[in-house]
């Protein structure tokens, strides 16, 4: 490949691991990863110990990824092994290193499915979110820049967003590694970093940084097409609660929560417009 040629993908593989691309970059520092490449990268190693283990067909029902360590742009690894199987179920634990030091950590459940229970149970009433109107929208298998709506209508204008209205994002999720195709689990797992984005972004810009991400899913998105909706934001004393709706283009498929810190001495402004990196 010609090192001129753009790299479309948060890593490149190398003899030594994944080498961080620049899309890869933080908007927080510039010598810093974003936490959609590092779920991205720990999904990837999960999905592969599953598919070694020789358990296909399962649904990745429960992902909780802890961001403890700053992950900087540098070569990193990443590795994941079977701590539980059994017939209806894998629980795996998952980690991703820089020069030898854990900087994240995942657990996931892989769950069979099978037959729906016939009971009915409450489920939240109102109206679930959609995608966007589909002349927004370029053509399934093209790239795009995020587009979001809040108290302002869809658009990938991130300046007429920065409002405190409820956000909600559509994205197309990028390729984690640079000539390998982003499976539908690698999709929601990397895209549900945004959570932050539609929970934490109000009328001053991004004022907290997230440390974990966790992700619910009851099936697998229909692509790597896929949406977050904010359904709650709570907050106490510098510590914030952000909750969403997961959704693909036939309806909800779980929720996504993160945990996180104010950081207004960081805060990331997108008034003017800068594109996220994270959630590009």
């Amino acid at each position: 490949m010609d090192e001129n040629t753009f790299q479309f993908a948060w890593f490149q593989l190398s003899e030594a691991g994944f080498d961080p691309l620049p899309l890869a970059q933080s908007l927080w520092r510039d010598d810093q990863m974003h936490g959609v490449a590092v779920s991205g990268l720990l999904a990837r190693a999960l999905e592969h110990a599953v598919i070694d283990a020789g358990r296909t067909g399962l649904v990745p029902a429960r992902y909780h990824v802890d961001l403890f360590r700053p992950a900087r742009m540098t070569t990193t690894t990443a590795s994941a092994r079977i701590v539980r199987e059994g017939p209806r179920l894998v629980l795996l634990d998952a980690v991703v290193e820089q020069d030898g030091e854990v900087v994240a950590r995942a657990g996931a459940t892989f769950l069979a499915s099978s037959a729906a229970a016939p009971g009915q149970v409450w489920s939240a009433p109102g109206e679930r979110p959609t995608p966007p109107p589909a002349a927004l929208l370029p053509e399934p298998g093209e790239h795009h820049v995020p587009i979001f709506a809040s108290a302002a209508p869809w658009s990938d204008s991130f300046g007429d967003h920065q409002n405190a209205g409820r956000h909600q994002t559509w994205q197309t999720a990028i390729p984690i590694v640079y000539g390998e195709e982003c499976t539908p689990f690698q999709a929601v797992a990397s895209i549900a970093d945004a959570t932050s984005m539609v929970t934490n972004w109000g009328d001053r810009g991004v004022e907290h940084i997230n440390t974990d991400i966790d992700l619910a899913l009851c099936r697998l998105p229909d692509s790597s097409r896929l949406g977050l909706r904010a359904t709650d934001h709570v907050a106490a004393d510098g510590i914030a609660v952000g909750t969403a709706e997961v959704f693909d283009s036939t309806g909800p498929i779980g929720t996504a929560t993160v945990t996180s810190l104010a950081n207004t001495r960081r805060t990331v402004d997108l008034s003017a417009g800068v594109e996220p990196r994270g959630t590009a």
